[in-house]
C-alpha cells in the first residue's frame, strides 16, 4: 500500500513539474509523456487542482503561474484578439464565400465586414444569437456538438460540397517551426477540408501568446503544417524571433499594431 502512495505521489510530482516547466499541458500529451492512459490523467489533474497545485481547464491544465498571468492579461489579449479581427475584415471583398472555423477571433472579423454581402460556412456555434450586418449570411455546417464547435462527417460532407473564395481559421498555438497546434485534433481534418476547397487565400488569426518557440514543448500532439499559402495575422506584442522565422519558412505574417 505505501509503495502504491508513492508511486501515484512520484506520478503526480512528475506531472505537475512537465505542467509548471511548460506553462501548460494537455490530457493527450501528459499520457503520451508518461506512458498512462488518459483517464489516468483525468484523475490526477483533477487531484492536483484540488490540491491548488495547477489550474484544471478543458483538455488539460495550465500552471498556476500562467493561469495569473493569463487572468493579469486578459483585458490585454482581449484587445489584441479585436484588432486582429478587425484587421482581418479588411481581406473581405464584397460577395466574398468564406470559411470560418472555430476561432472566435476568426468568426469576430464578421462584427467589422460592413455594406458588403458575405456568405459564411462556419462550425462556429458562437454565431448563434449574434446581430451581423445585413449582407452577411451565415450558414451552420452541422454535426455533432463538442463544445461551441461542431465536428464528424457532416461537417466535413458539408465542406466537401462547397468552395470558398477565403478561410479565416484560428488555432491553439503556433510553433516556430511552422506548425499549428489544436486542442480538438479532430479540427485540424475540418481545417484542412476548408483549406481544400479555398480558392484565393489562407488566413490564420493568432495573438502574441500563441506563437510559441519548439523548444520549450515536449510533444507536437494535435500539430500539422499547411502547405497551401497562408497569412498569419498576429499583433505588435508577437515575440520578433518567432515572426522572423516564421517568415523564412515562407509564411506571410502580417504583424497588427495595438497601440493608438
Amino acid at each position: 500500500m505505501k509503495n502504491d502512495r508513492r508511486s501515484i505521489h512520484d506520478r503526480h510530482m512528475n506531472i505537475l513539474n512537465m505542467v509548471r516547466e511548460n506553462g501548460e499541458a494537455t490530457v493527450e500529451e501528459i499520457a503520451q509523456e508518461f506512458g498512462i492512459s488518459e483517464m489516468t490523467v483525468r484523475r490526477d489533474l483533477q487531484s492536483l487542482s484540488e490540491k491548488s497545485l495547477l489550474y484544471r481547464v478543458h483538455g488539460g491544465a495550465v500552471s498556476l503561474a500562467n493561469a495569473k498571468l493569463a487572468t493579469d492579461d486578459k483585458s490585454e489579449v482581449s484587445i489584441c484578439r479585436d484588432r486582429i479581427s478587425a484587421y482581418a475584415s479588411r481581406f473581405v471583398a464584397n460577395g466574398d464565400t468564406l470559411f470560418i472555423n472555430g476561432s472566435i477571433t476568426a468568426l469576430n472579423l464578421l462584427d467589422y465586414v460592413k455594406d458588403k454581402q458575405v456568405n459564411v460556412h462556419t462550425n462556429n456555434l458562437n454565431v448563434i444569437g449574434k446581430n451581423y450586418a445585413s449582407g452577411v449570411r451565415i450558414r451552420l455546417t452541422g454535426g455533432e456538438i463538442r463544445g461551441y464547435i461542431l465536428i464528424g462527417d457532416s461537417v466535413m460532407r458539408h465542406l466537401l460540397e462547397m468552395t470558398a473564395d477565403k478561410t479565416f481559421i484560428g488555432c491553439a498555438a503556433v510553433y516556430d517551426d511552422g506548425e499549428f497546434r489544436y486542442d480538438v485534433p479532430t479540427e485540424i481534418g475540418i481545417n484542412e477540408a476548408m483549406i481544400s476547397r479555398t480558392t484565393k487565400g489562407l488566413y490564420i488569426l493568432a495573438d502574441h501568446t500563441k506563437l510559441q518557440k519548439r523548444s520549450n514543448q515536449i510533444s507536437s500532439y494535435g500539430s500539422c503544417i499547411y502547405d497551401y499559402p497562408s497569412t498569419l495575422i498576429t499583433d505588435e506584442l508577437a515575440d520578433p524571433e518567432i515572426v522572423d522565422t516564421l517568415r523564412s519558412l515562407g509564411i506571410q505574417v502580417i504583424v497588427v499594431p495595438i497601440r493608438d
